[in-house]
């Protein structure tokens, strides 16, 4: 093995910082690091268990903590006698922090988040493996949300110079990447920080114009309220934005909405879905839904349930509630366990129905697939796709013949290169 290894929970920033952390740390092959999430108690628990198979797995490493988790758990994480260092999300791109000794016990480098004015200077220059390259444009969020941790893990909100981004994309696509993906906290609540505050469309179009010879441009998850006319319009209208979005909506209900604090209603997420499928029939719609929120009755949780049809929501990511220390959720009415686990599966049943439809209906369809390791890629939509016989170099993209459904997606025989 040369260099660390890096086991990365939770989001696509996530997955971007952990490629830089890869170049700061060198050819450091002892070395773990575990890069974080603490969007719920669960991912907590999962940060946990990685630890420890990690250390059961590699006893000699040096098993470095980072990320959200880290940052808002310090001392629980130093506590673990797998953990040699724990590292914040302000200071993971430190690079001396990662060159150490291992002492006695774990020590601690977690700075303030909040007092953090700049998004990280370490965008990644490579992303060694990966098919696609994560790009982080935005980090923190002002927003808060009553069930959410993350703010305190990721602090306010702050936008990387579309100059800088411009400049890491050409760089990204010169090392072959045909995919590039956009990635923040709140990536629709890009701009206003930097001067003239431009928006997350007014980056887009500067993207695509500066850097023409970059195929596809994938953007993370929005916040359906912050779709503006301009994105909007570069969504609906230019070919080299996949279609394919992930949607922050968390709820169907306006009720439970109104006390998660969101900012949007029910009618609008299905507006705002339906216009974009008016002008763009391809776009395949994921989204975030909580299951179990406080004080959700049966009619609340159907509304949400309801919502996976009516926003045709194909890829459905169910989040069980669990209560955040320090949220204001937390102090709200609790739902039994038992009652959140029920509601939560049947989201997940009615979500992989909705997606196994949609599955079906893209058979014999021709699909342009971004080769990645093991065989397999993804679609334009983002739908998974195994190739049958043997498999394209990763990195290219190629048209498809859609022959079948699998348990995790498709099957298709490669035709050719696309276009």
């Amino acid at each position: 093995m040369s260099g660390p290894e890096l086991i990365t929970l939770g989001c696509r920033l996530n997955i971007a910082e952990s490629e830089a952390m890869r170049a700061l740390a060198g050819d450091a092959d002892d070395l773990i690091i575990v890069n974080s999430c603490a969007v719920t108690a669960e991912a907590v628990k999962q940060a946990r268990k990685a630890i420890r198979q990690a250390a059961r797995r590699r006893p000699g490493a040096r098993i470095v903590v980072t990320g959200c988790a880290a940052q808002t758990e310090p001392q629980s994480f130093a506590a673990m006698p797998e953990v040699a260092r724990v590292i914040g999300n302000a200071d993971k791109g430190r690079a001396e922090l990662f060159g150490f000794e291992r002492a006695a016990a774990a020590d601690i480098h977690v700075s303030d988040i909040m007092a953090v004015r700049e998004t990280a200077p370490h965008l990644a220059l490579a992303f060694a493996g990966h098919a696609r390259a994560f790009v982080e444009v935005q980090n923190g969020c002002d927003h808060r949300c009553t069930f959410c941790v993350i703010p305190y893990g990721r602090g306010n909100s702050r936008s990387t110079p579309a100059g800088l981004v411009v400049e890491r994309i050409k760089a990204l696509v010169d090392a072959g990447h045909a995919e590039v993906v956009l990635t923040g906290v709140d990536l629709t609540s890009y701009g206003p920080d930097l001067p003239g505050a431009p928006t997350l469309g007014m980056l887009v179009e500067r993207i695509l114009a500066h850097v023409p010879q970059l195929r596809r441009l994938r953007l993370s998850s929005l916040d359906s309220v912050e779709i503006d006319d301009r994105l909007f319009a570069l969504i609906a209208g230019e070919e080299r934005i996949m279609p394919h979005l992930h949607l922050s909506l968390q709820a169907g209900d306006d009720m439970i909405l109104k006390r998660m604090k969101r900012r949007h209603d029910r009618a609008h997420a299905v507006a705002m879905v339906e216009r974009l499928k008016a002008a763009r029939p391809e776009i395949a719609i994921g989204a975030d839904l909580i299951a179990g929120f406080p004080t959700e009755d049966e009619a609340m949780a159907a509304n949400t349930a309801a919502l996976i049809d009516d926003c045709d929501i194909v890829f459905g990511h169910i989040f069980p509630y669990s209560p955040r220390a320090g949220t204001p959720a937390a102090r709200m009415p609790q739902l039994d366990p038992a009652t959140i686990r029920r509601r939560a599966a049947a989201l997940r049943e009615r979500a992989a129905a909705r997606r196994a439809a949609w599955l079906g209906s893209l058979l014999g369809t021709c699909q342009a697939v971004l080769a990645e390791r093991g065989g397999a890629g993804h679609a334009a939509n983002f739908a998974r796709v195994r190739f049958e016989g043997a498999p394209p170099p990763p990195g290219r993209i190629i048209s498809t013949i859609i022959t079948g459904v699998e348990a995790d997606g498709l099957k298709g025989r490669a035709a050719g290169m696309a276009a």
